[in-house]
């Protein structure tokens, strides 16, 4: 896909270090070596050195290229466990700490927040809960963004000429209209990472009043807010998918839009519509769905589908390795 090309050439030769906490994984041993074969990152393990690298031989992979750290036997360990500590500002013991770390997961995080790492990928056998609490309680989200969402890039046709984000499908399920507000703006950057000029449609079953209720009224407020508080990003709504997207409905509905007609970025009010907007989409329109694309931490975490195949986890961690560029 040249979508991808064009992130391997912005992540090339950069030295980006990305975790992989599920480092016995086949899915993730593939992709991995696939990964530094290519010169793109340098993947880090989790887990007991002697093992890890065993597991690496008996797949026929070189393990020079990896690095592997055993959080029973790390000489970071200590200090890691200081600063977890600090981080959680006396929500946890030292004891208490000790026993977290010896997580895969929060062991990876503490990696990527004290940039031994750049990034880190899990979930191919952990829950979004295992991969995303950890990141909210150590990497925290970014200055005045106050939530975590996710988000998908929808890809079809030759040369990837229809790219789309759409969000949050992922982990909002019922967000109110700060966090709304605070989806279309991460979505507005996640577009463009993937080189997307970004025009976002804040969504709903109304356009421009011709609805009323509680939820429409959310959606008008959520614009309202990233209109004011970011005035750069180029944003509308209320609007249905129908005046977003097709320019003949949008003279009709929204005449006045500088959006309508020409959304790239979809923010659907709620994770209920998000999830089967994706979802058809992707069945029914043929697109390749691509995510979730975790946003608005401070560094770049992702979380993969425990259904994902080999395939997946390349692309994500080269999402998650351009993610940390920024």
């Amino acid at each position: 896909m040249e979508l991808f090309e064009s992130l391997k050439q912005k992540i090339s030769g950069k030295g980006l270090k990305i975790v992989f906490p599920e480092g016995t994984d086949a899915r993730i041993l593939g992709a991995a070596n696939r990964l530094n074969a290519d010169g793109l990152i340098t993947p880090v393990f989790i887990g007991n050195v002697k093992e890890v690298t065993e597991t690496l031989i008996s797949r026929g992979i070189n393990p020079e290229g990896f690095e592997i750290y055993d959080p029973e036997n790390c000489g970071r360990f200590e200090t890691m466990t200081e600063t977890f500590v600090e981080r959680r500002k006396g929500k946890v013991t030292e004891e208490q700490a000790k026993e977290l770390l010896k997580d895969p997961n929060y062991f990876g995080t503490m990696l990527v927040y004290m940039k031994i790492a750049d990034g880190m990928v899990s979930g191919a056998i952990h829950s979004t809960a295992d991969t995303v609490r950890p990141a909210l309680q150590i990497i925290k989200t970014k200055p005045g963004v106050k939530s975590v969402s996710g988000a998908f890039i929808m890809v079809r046709g030759r040369d990837d000429n229809e790219k789309y984000i759409f969000g949050d499908c992922a982990i909002n399920i019922k967000p109110d209209a700060p966090t709304l507000a605070d989806i279309a703006v991460a979505s507005a950057e996640t577009a463009a990472l993937f080189d997307i000029d970004p025009k976002v449609a804040m969504l709903s079953f109304s356009t421009k009043g011709s609805g009323k209720s509680e939820d429409v009224d959310k959606v008008v407020e959520a614009t309202k807010l990233v209109k004011e508080d970011y005035p750069e990003i180029e944003i509308d709504g209320e609007l249905q998918f129908d005046a977003a997207f097709v320019p003949a409905v949008a003279r009709q509905k929204a005449p006045d839009s500088t959006v309508a007609g020409r959304a790239n970025v979809f923010i659907f009010p709620d994770i209920q519509s998000g999830n089967i907007g994706y979802k058809i989409a992707q069945r029914l329109g043929n697109f390749e769905a691509i995510g979730p694309i975790l946003q608005g931490l401070n560094a770049p975490v992702s979380d993969l589908s425990r259904g994902s195949n080999e395939e997946d986890v390349y692309k994500l961690a080269i999402i998650t390795a351009a993610q940390a560029l920024k």
